[in-house]
């Protein structure tokens, strides 16, 4: 064997993964079907911006460990999440919050804003059986149907009487003034952009891009001990016992000859009938700089369309519902017995992980290793 592990994707999962292995004295190729290493981290140089070419990607985590470990690549700036949702030409802060609830009802103080989601949540009684019901029971009426119904059928394409309570359990609700999505410690943006940073994990380790491995399975396998393979779990197993659903996002990106379009990283359209869910606007996640301090002139905005995943489409967002958790299991059961092949990430193990979780993962399963 040439190798001691062949690591099947240059995305975060086996970016990490490889670093480890290879700081632990072990042989280690990395190959990925795109043209390009960082997997959906990627960004792109367009005008000195850092085009998030997959989609927003805003680090956050409360692991300081995972925190300590991504810090070792890279300086990240003090980007803070702070959506706007614009339903109708209306907008309004996200989370949740307090600007959210006066532009609402008008409501000054939190008691305000608490007598009045209290008395919106009583058309719910019982356990809420769905997504409609759990976000009325978590925040009323009134914001649910300007700020979750339309954007959160546009995201799944289906309605929300039909999706699980389960996917708005995380929705933060605040009564303060409070604009900050995430509830992390550490936060922010590499600087640089994260292929500057994945491409300071990858130093000094082997890598073969445009290459795909689905074509020449028993070929790669040949050439290590052991395999890391971040892919879909299903197409190793060449779909043998079904698809696995995803929701896919498409983006239409222009490169505009003026400052600023929005004046945010990130703006949803909250009603059902703007097609897209929303816009980024790249050059805020760098406060609209670039390396050097200087002003950027122009803008990149990238709009987002949901979609229905089929094959031959980006997966992005696994569907959390029964039916593919049961296909998930059963591929799951066939991946223990494959003793060779380790199956990591959002893909292989069809779970919807955020950033850190990923980086977590990986310096889990490596660590278990008998590196």
């Amino acid at each position: 064997m040439k190798y001691d592990y062949l690591i099947v994707g240059a995305g975060l999962y086996g970016s990490v993964f490889a670093r480890e292995a290879v700081d632990a004295g072990k042989k280690v190729l990395v190959i990925d079907k795109r043209n390009h290493i960082a997997g959906n981290v990627f960004t792109e140089d367009v005008e000195g911006i850092h085009v998030h070419k997959y989609g927003a990607h805003i680090f956050h985590t409360n692991n300081t460990k995972v925190w300590n470990y991504a810090t070792r690549f890279a300086t990240f700036n003090r980007f803070t999440n702070s959506p706007v949702a614009n339903y109708k030409g209306e907008l309004y802060s996200l989370p949740f919050n307090m600007y959210t609830f006066n532009k609402m009802w008008g409501v000054v103080t939190p008691e305000e804003a608490e007598a009045k989601i209290a008395e919106q949540r009583k058309e719910i009684t019982g356990e809420p059986s769905n997504l409609e019901e759990q976000a009325i029971s978590l925040i009323g009426r009134d914001v649910y149907e300007k700020l979750v119904k339309g954007y959160t059928e546009k995201q799944w394409g289906r309605d929300c009487k039909e999706l699980p309570a389960f996917i708005i359990k995380r929705l933060p609700v605040r009564l303060t003034f409070d604009n900050n999505y995430f509830n992390a410690l550490y936060q922010g943006i590499p600087v640089g952009g994260y292929t500057k940073m994945v491409e300071k994990m990858l130093e000094g380790i082997e890598i073969k891009l445009n290459v795909d491995y689905m074509q020449d399975q028993a070929f790669w396998n040949d050439q290590a001990e052991k395999v890391v393979y971040t892919g879909p779990i299903d197409a190793f197993f060449d779909y043998k016992l079904g698809y696995l659903e995803y929701r896919s996002v498409r983006f239409e990106t222009e490169l505009l000859d003026k400052p600023n379009f929005q004046g945010n990283a990130a703006v949803n359209y909250t009603d059902r009938e703007t097609p897209w869910t929303r816009i980024i606007e790249h050059k805020w996640f760098e406060f609209g700089k670039d390396e050097s301090g200087n002003d950027l002139p122009k803008t990149v905005i990238s709009r987002e369309f949901s979609s229905e995943w089929k094959p031959g489409d980006e997966p992005y967002y696994p569907v959390n519902d029964a039916k593919n958790a049961s296909l998930y299991a059963k591929y799951k059961e066939l991946a223990d017995k494959e003793e060779k092949v380790i199956f990591g990430g959002r893909l292989g193990e069809y779970k919807y992980y955020d950033m850190d979780q990923v980086i977590a993962a990986a310096l889990e399963k490596v660590n278990e290793q008998t590196l």
